[in-house]
């Protein structure tokens, strides 16, 4: 008998719940008595809470809890499962990393072949961002609480719902009829939606997807927006190319700016120091910065809102100036003068 047997053979024989003599054990399974306390300790060492019970009756037992009776889960009851352990490994620290580790594997083990591997292609499409450092992104409210949406496939109108939804379509391969709602333009059109992936970031999810044929770029669009779903066309079985581990990192939300900039450009000026502390920002950090006068450089970017930009020239103060748009100058100016009138006297 290999050792990979043997040691197999101990946690059957083990899960008794009765104390074992070492005698015992070596003679069930024809080694000595040096080989199984060997045994015993490289199983130990691999994490299997076996307790030595000391004395003339004493012996070896593994602790209650370590086998669990079978669980039979569905495929999305394992997907639960298994987004849990690849978020936490996203953590800055994790509690039991090697034990999350090993729960994933046996996991997989026992899982039938096909759900197996929708799970292991779950772990390709759906990516966790670490928390990043802030400057002046605080989010407020419940992200669970999307306003005006109207009811998804499922008659159910939170944010929840609108994730199973997209991730069966991921899983499944197949489309969905997708409606969005962005608060800087008019809501869209229900278009049909090839899902190729899901991002957590900053306890948001979004969903990237291609509309319209392969030829379409790729999308991101944010879950708390959709204000519905619902089941589109088949797709053919054809293995997708993407891969989340590529588009983390922030790199989805350089994509995003890049079509927000074309869409409403703002640039503004100011000094090296101002824009070494932006470019630690995890949102402004993705901007452009360009040389510009005097030994100035300009942070291009895009932003629909006027009074986010106003929040941030104050808080750069002195030497930040707003090159564009040009007819936002004037409500900075407005809101400095308030600001003046208020330190008057």
């Amino acid at each position: 008998m290999n050792r990979l047997d043997r040691t197999l053979g101990l946690l059957l024989l083990l899960r008794g719940g009765r104390v074992v003599t070492a005698t015992e054990l070596a003679a069930r399974f024809e080694v000595s008595v040096r080989t199984v306390y060997r045994d015993i300790e490289a199983m130990s060492g691999l994490g299997v809470p076996i307790s030595a019970d000391m004395g003339r009756t004493g012996g070896f037992r593994l602790r209650e809890g370590y086998f669990l009776p079978p669980v039979t889960l569905g495929t999305e009851e394992a997907v639960s499962l298994l987004l849990g352990l690849i978020l936490m490994r996203r953590l800055r620290v994790a509690p039991f990393p090697k034990e999350a580790e090993f729960a994933e594997r046996k996991l997989l083990a026992a899982l039938p072949p096909e759900t197996r591997k929708a799970i292991e292609r779950a772990s390709r499409i759906i990516g966790f961002e670490k928390v990043p450092p802030d400057l002046l992104h605080p989010e407020l409210g419940d992200p669970q609480v999307a306003k005006n949406r109207g009811p998804n496939a499922s008659g159910s109108a939170s944010e929840s719902g609108i994730l199973g939804a997209y991730l069966r379509a991921l899983l499944a391969r197949s489309r969905v009829m997708l409606t969005y709602s962005s608060p800087y333009r008019e809501k869209e059109a229900p278009r049909e939606v090839e899902p190729l992936g899901m991002i957590w970031d900053r306890d948001r999810w979004y969903l990237v997807g291609r509309s319209g044929d392969a030829r379409q770029a790729r999308r991101t669009w944010r879950a708390d927006r959709v204000l519905a779903i619902a089941p589109g066309r088949s797709m053919p079985p054809v293995e997708s190319d993407f891969d989340v581990g590529k588009h983390l990192d922030r790199k989805w939300l350089r994509e995003v700016m890049d079509t927000w900039r074309a869409e409403s450009p703002v640039r503004i000026a100011m000094g090296p120091e101002q824009a070494e502390r932006l470019s630690r920002d995890w949102f402004y950090g993705n901007a452009i910065f360009e040389p510009g006068a005097d030994g100035r450089l300009v942070m291009v970017y895009g932003e629909h809102r006027p009074e986010v930009v106003v929040e941030l020239l104050r808080w750069l103060g002195p030497g930040a100036e707003l090159l564009e748009p040009r007819e936002w100058r004037r409500i900075i100016v407005a809101g400095l003068r308030e600001m003046l009138a208020s330190y008057k006297g």
